[in-house]
């Protein structure tokens, strides 16, 4: 991942993304640059347009996170609502005994 994230930096630094340059910057991080794995980097990145790659990743990242709340049951969401019904049911006396317990 650290060379997809060093191919990306390069890149909106206007800074031409060779497998040098991903080199130098991987050492300047502390990481030990493998040549092997930044050329190869370099040949998968050959004609595409990094720009448009990154905003369509930018895209889709908030879409994948949301589809697991779509999943849940019509069933779940009464249980939740009278949860949270309760919750704000604390009566203020409760609540001041609560903050008494803080101070001893």
């Amino acid at each position: 991942m650290e060379y997809v994230y060093t191919a990306m930096l390069l890149h909106s630094a206007g800074t031409k993304v060779d497998a040098k340059s991903v080199e130098k910057v991987l050492k300047a991080a502390g990481i030990k640059a493998d040549k092997s794995r930044a050329e190869a980097l370099v040949a998968s990145l050959e004609g595409v347009d990094i720009e448009e790659a990154m905003a369509t990743a930018a895209v889709a990242a908030p879409a994948a996170g949301a589809a697991p709340a779509a999943t849940a049951s019509s069933e779940e969401a009464p249980a939740e609502a009278e949860a949270e019904e309760e919750e704000e049911e604390v009566s203020e006396e409760d609540a001041v005994s609560g903050l008494g317990a803080l101070f001893g």
